[in-house]
């Protein structure tokens, strides 16, 4: 009998993505564009945060939205009325994670060619989202403290992937059983370059801290 053949689908599709990622990630850096894409599960904070980031940024620099869902407006429709700037919406037809071409087409729509800043807030997930290069600079997820502080035990590829990990809600901390420096430990061993801000969107706290990451990526992707 002939020997079973094993076809990795998997991989191929992946390679295919990576490819498209990296064609946009060009594209965008010639236009002067940095693309962040921002990931983590529902309820994080990923809105209210980008919400207290861009208010005090939009002065700086051009900023514009993309927000993926499954379905709703509700997020786009957040973001425009609390910041004033040019946000998205993008439906994604059931799916879990927004690929290269799916941010590609994303981008097209958005008509964000004097932006500074892009930014991509994900599907709130943290599987499917973090095995998806979307052609962004950078990725970065946020870790909210009901969570748990072993979430970065558990998903493990997600703080693979980010340059940034943002710890969400330190101001109910007090109530939860989380250890924010055993926390810490869990994210630099699955990735010890990324960068870790701890915050409450709700207060402001560490959002400035934030920005400056932002500024200074922005700058180094402009420069560069």
């Amino acid at each position: 009998m002939d020997p079973v053949r094993i076809i990795e689908v998997k991989q191929s599709i992946f390679d295919h993505n990576d490819k498209d990622a990296a064609a946009l990630r060009a594209e965008m850096k010639k236009k002067g564009i940095y693309l962040m894409n921002l990931m983590s599960s529902p309820g994080a904070g990923k809105t209210t945060t980008l919400t207290q980031v861009i208010n005090r940024l939009k002065g700086e620099m051009t900023i514009a939205v993309m927000e993926a869902d499954i379905d709703s407006d509700v997020d786009a429709r957040t973001i425009a009325k609390e910041t004033g700037v040019k946000s998205i919406q993008l439906h994604t037809g059931g799916m879990c994670h927004l690929d290269a071409e799916m941010t590609r087409q994303g981008v097209e729509a958005l008509e964000a060619g004097d932006a500074d800043l892009v930014i991509l807030e994900n599907v709130g997930n943290l599987v499917c989202p973090a095995e998806f290069d979307t052609g962004a600079a950078k990725n970065v997820t946020i870790l909210s403290v009901p969570e748990g502080d072993d979430k970065p035990l558990k998903y493990p590829l997600m703080y693979q992937v980010c340059g940034l990990v943002i710890i969400n809600k330190i101001d109910v901390m007090p109530y939860f059983d989380f250890d924010i420096e055993a926390c810490k430990g869990y994210i630099k061993k699955r990735n010890p370059d990324a960068d870790v801000i701890a915050v409450s969107a709700k207060t402001g706290e560490g959002i400035d801290e934030v920005c400056d990451w932002i500024r200074r990526e922005v700058k180094a992707w402009k420069e560069a």
